[in-house]
């Protein structure tokens, strides 16, 4: 079996090599991930990295892994910042409270697909305008989900998380080694 990644993130090849796992090919798909009027963080999540995995097109001795992951704050779906302004307002948002992080993970072979979602609660300590204005100048909020990254700069930012680190990074590795063993890839040098 191929395994093809759904995403255009660096993080998520990073995480799968962790385990051993390269991709044969990555295909970004280009899906609409604004929330819907009322949609809550974790349906939100399942919903997009499900769309991810639809929109793949892929041969038969192929397996497509997709992923999202947001910021929540309460009910408020954090996404990728439009801008530094944005950025700005999200991390003082989170400043000196707790959220949570989810990242849905998408798996597809055929037609039949399957999904986790895994729920961290992060804690950010209180942030100084010094702080912010810092991180926001190091450009490592870009492209990040809440509008920053645990394992960049701003983990000096993260005193408490209660779940899945690599979950918070953007592939929880856990459940998406289970995923993929459960889609038939020969994750263990199973064959």
């Amino acid at each position: 079996m191929k395994l093809v990644l759904g995403s255009g993130s660096p993080r998520r090849l990073e995480l799968l090599a962790q385990i051993g796992v390269t991709p044969t090919d990555v295909r970004p798909p280009d899906v609409d991930e604004d929330p819907i009027k009322g949609e809550i963080p974790r349906e939100y999540v399942n919903r997009i990295a499900a769309s991810k995995a639809a929109a793949v097109t892929c041969a038969d001795d192929e397996i497509v892994l997709c992923a999202d992951t947001t910021v929540a704050l309460g009910r408020r779906i954090m996404g990728k910042p439009a801008d530094a302004a944005e950025a700005a307002e999200f991390l003082h948002a989170l400043s000196g409270r707790r959220h949570r992080v989810i990242t849905a993970v998408a798996v597809k072979r055929g037609e039949r697909i399957w999904q986790k979602d895994v729920v961290t609660t992060v804690s950010m300590k209180r942030l100084s305008n010094p702080e912010v204005n810092a991180y926001l100048a190091s450009n490592d909020w870009q492209g990040k989900a809440g509008g920053y990254a645990i394992q960049g700069p701003a983990g000096a930012f993260i005193p408490w998380i209660n779940g899945s680190f690599t979950g918070v990074v953007g592939l929880p590795l856990t459940e998406t080694a289970g995923l993929l063993t459960a889609a038939g890839y020969p994750l263990y040098g199973e064959k």
